[in-house]
């Protein structure tokens, strides 16, 4: 009862150690299998895809793979059923020699979710070798006189298998006079040895053939067999003796081949052939046989092959030293190797993507990277790193995997391919180290808007240009790559003259081009201010403006216009027009009679005017004033001279090529109106026909009459509407003058007792286009000769007309005399000009 119990306890604890085992692995995520030795390639191992929970069709979409260690791959993946299978035959014998549980790892690594999952597979013995012996001979020499009971070391068998497969026992048949004894060593292995148990004689039998077999506890069970053949000697007394019963060296891997390890020596007592010693090895591994050498006469143990600290750490053997006599005795010899840095570290890249987003998270991984090192201690502890100055960092993701992410945000603007270096360095002096590229392409996101090379564009365009001619061109760049940075241009909305902004220009939407569509005027349109967008063929569309302003330049299109005298009016008594100038014959030189204003609608200086006299009816008598255009008398009127003058004044200005235009004036020359109306009289009779002479006289008398009495009316009405307008007018009207002093009578025309002062000292025309109306605005200012007339900044220059011209007269009779302001209004072709004259008046009762 109490036997079961223990029984059960032990099976319990055995359960418990299992399950504990299965759940560090799970917890670590390692999974464990077992499969013997020897089984043919493609062998089933375990079911990977079943016991991670991964699903059939994402193994084959995301590139999963097993890497084993090593350069051998024992294992593979087989990507229809998820199924480990054998990549290669495995002879446990020759992966884990010596070792009592041989198991081999290796790593699941799932390429698109760049995971790493850990397998151990332990690799179980089969009875697939036989014990064997190094020697298929054994000779020994046994004197006759050895008493009963002395031992002989006999050779050993070698059985790589493990467990119940490996050597168990040993048989010796063939003679009476020998039997087998069995010892066990330290480490549990067995030695057989030859025990004389009948004393030889030499003459009865001089050799004695016997033979040791030895089986393992595989089922069936293998054997094998050593012939022991023992020569029967005469006496001899002393057996050899080594110096020691075992040796101990150690010896660096990198030791080159040839070189003397250790010597082992032994000392015979005897004399002649019984004190010879000789040595040879009476025991050593399969692999340490290929590697050492023994000098059987010296004793010394050499290097025949390479070390390799990480295929063999320590190597054990006996060596035998023997006299001629037979005698002999055994001692140890163990190597150990210790470990040299001459392994460099294996960086393997064993997952990696070869295009990334800019706009990947940090974190992102690219790649995953593998590392290992054969040294063992400080020589085999390998430290990964990278390059300091690439946005990338090293994470430990299993055991030796290290994954590839990113530090921070991307730039391909900035960089757009990195060749990330990781290195691997071990922690031996000196230390070894390699390296690996990772080529990384950065993909481009549509982050950057489009940039002009220019803020603000401006260019000159002459008037009357071609429909379609270029401008000028705009352009913008985007940092960004492909079709994000195809940048693409249009016009922003707009209205000019309230006509759509599209219908004077257009632009190129390929190459930026900006055209006019239609022939400008200056006179209409000064400048165009507009905006320019450029937008890239990202999704969203990034944009970015422009501004353009486009100046038109001036030519010489519009040839002057007289305002005053006006081009026709109303005829009066023999064909005459008011605007008849009044000149006194007492005038001095240099009295002005008349003024010829003239504006143009170019700017510039194809607005700058010149006048000059081209015809007169008197040469000499008169002369204009090259840039005022004031008529002045050149010397004082003559009795010969006729009364009415007739003066031609050509007006230019100075454009290339240099447009003009006439204006006539008529000049009486007389003391008073009366002499005026009569000399008008005169001429209307002349033109009359004779009959009608005294009527015709009679009806210009009265018209004149009711002409001057109108006038006054007219005047009385224009001056209450003045007043009326200087409430809302008054910062454009400068301050009354004072007292008329020091002028001349003949400056002075008189009507009805009522004397004016005609001269005009300057004016300034300006041009508007929201009225139909000329303005002409008189302001006090001293004498100087009249500037050409320019139009109004804001409006375009029109052509003037003469159906609307108007004068305002000065203020009331009432006022005293001095210098007042005031505004004559012209209109020409629903065009706005603005004057300004200094009209000096003074009344006389």
């Amino acid at each position: 009862m109490c036997a079961a119990g223990r029984r059960w306890g032990r099976r319990q604890r055995a359960l418990l150690w299992a399950v504990l085992l299965a759940a560090w692995e799970a917890a670590w995520g390692q999974l464990r299998y077992s499969v013997p030795e020897e089984m043919p390639k493609g062998s089933f191992v375990g079911d990977v895809a079943k016991d991670l929970g991964l699903h059939l069709p994402a193994l084959r979409d995301q590139g999963v793979r097993v890497v084993s260690e090593g350069s051998t791959q024992y294992f593979a993946l087989h990507g229809k059923t998820g199924h480990l299978v054998t990549a290669e035959r495995i002879d446990r014998e020759q992966l884990c020699e010596r070792v009592q549980q041989c198991v081999l790892r290796c790593e699941l690594i799932v390429e698109g979710e760049m995971q790493v999952y850990g397998i151990l597979v332990e690799i179980t013995d089969i009875n697939d070798n036989a014990p064997s012996f190094r020697a298929a001979e054994k000779e020994l020499r046994v004197s006759e006189t050895t008493a009963p009971g002395s031992r002989y070391h006999l050779p050993e068998a070698h059985d790589p298998d493990s467990g119940r497969n490996s050597l168990q026992s040993y048989e010796l048949s063939g003679d009476e006079h020998f039997s087998l004894a069995v010892q066990t060593g330290p480490g549990g292995d067995q030695r057989p040895e030859l025990v004389l148990a009948k004393a030889l004689d030499r003459e009865e039998a001089a050799f004695h053939e016997l033979v040791l077999r030895a089986s393992d506890g595989g089922d069936p069970a293998r054997t094998g067999t050593a012939r022991i053949r023992v020569t029967v000697l005469d006496a001899n007394d002393n057996a050899p003796v080594f110096s020691q019963a075992e040796y101990t060296v150690r010896v660096p891997e990198d030791v080159p081949v040839g070189s003397v390890l250790v010597t082992v020596t032994a000392t015979d007592a005897d004399e002649g052939l019984y004190g010879h010693v000789k040595y040879s090895i009476e025991k050593i591994t399969e692999k340490g046989s290929h590697i050492f050498q023994l000098d059987g006469e010296t004793g010394a143990i050499s290097l025949l092959g390479n070390l390799d600290f990480e295929e063999g750490k320590s190597y054990e053997m006996e060596v035998q030293a023997h006299d001629g006599g037979g005698l002999s005795d055994t001692a140890t010899v163990v190597l150990t190797v210790t470990d040299v840095n001459d392994n460099v570290p294996v960086l393997t890249v064993s997952s990696a993507v070869s295009e990334i987003s800019e706009d990947a998270p940090s974190g992102t991984v690219v790649a995953l990277v593998h590392v290992e090192d054969r040294d063992s201690g400080a020589n085999g502890e390998v430290r990964c790193s990278l390059d300091e100055d690439v946005p990338f960092r090293l994470e430990n993701s299993f055991k030796d995997f290290y994954r590839v992410v990113t530090a921070r945000a991307l730039d391909r603007e900035q960089v757009s391919e990195y060749n990330v270096t990781v290195r691997a360095a071990d922690g031996g002096s000196p230390a070894l180290q390699s390296s690996a590229v990772l080529a990384l392409r950065v993909l481009d996101v549509n982050d950057n808007a489009p940039v002009f090379s220019e803020e603000r564009y401006s260019a000159r365009l002459s008037e009357n240009n071609a429909a379609g001619a270029l401008v000028l061109t705009v352009r913008a760049t985007d940092a960004d790559w492909g079709q994000n940075a195809r940048v693409r241009y249009r016009l922003s909305e707009g209205r000019v003259r309230g006509a759509p902004l599209s219908s004077y220009v257009s632009v190129q939407a390929e190459t930026g081009a900006l055209y006019a569509l239609r022939s400008l005027d200056y006179e209409q349109v000064r400048e165009l201010e507009l905006w320019v967008r450029a937008e890239d063929g990202g999704a969203p569309a990034l944009s970015s403006n422009a501004s353009v302003r486009l100046q038109i330049v001036d030519e010489n299109d519009n040839a002057p216009q007289v305002l005053y005298p006006p081009a026709g009016g109303a005829a009066g008594a023999g064909g005459a027009r008011w605007g008849v100038e009044l000149a006194p014959r007492r005038s001095e030189p240099g009295a002005l009679v008349a003024k010829v204003v003239a504006v143009d609608a170019d700017a510039g200086q194809n607005a700058w005017l010149s006048y000059e006299l081209a015809k007169a009816t008197e040469p000499g008598l008169f002369r204009v004033g090259l840039h005022s255009g004031e008529v002045r008398t050149a010397r004082s009127p003559l009795a010969r001279d006729a009364a009415r003058q007739s003066l031609v004044v050509v007006v230019k200005d100075h454009g290339r090529p240099a447009l003009s235009a006439t204006a006539t004036l008529s000049v009486v020359l007389a003391e008073s109106v009366a002499e005026l109306l009569a000399e008008l009289g005169s001429a209307a009779e002349a033109a009359a026909a004779p009959g009608e002479a005294a009527g015709g006289l009679t009806r210009w008398l009265v018209l004149a009459v009711a002409a001057v009495s109108c006038l006054f009316v007219a005047f009385l009405l224009l001056l209450l509407a003045l007043r009326l307008r200087r409430w809302r007018r008054r910062h454009l009207l400068p301050p009354d003058g004072g007292a008329l002093r020091g002028v001349p009578v003949s400056h002075f025309v008189g009507i009805d007792g009522v004397r004016a002062f005609l001269q005009s000292y300057s004016h300034d025309v300006s041009l508007t286009a929201d009225s139909r109306k000329s303005q002409l605005r008189f302001s006090a200012a001293t004498c100087c000769d009249t500037l050409p007339a320019r139009p109004l900044p804001d409006e375009p220059a029109p052509l003037l007309g003469d159906e609307d011209v108007a004068a305002a007269l000065p203020t009331d009779p009432a006022a005293p005399s001095g210098e007042k302001s005031s505004i004559i209004q012209v209109g020409v072709e629903g065009r706005r000009y603005e004057t300004d004259f200094v009209f000096c008046y003074c009344w006389e009762k």
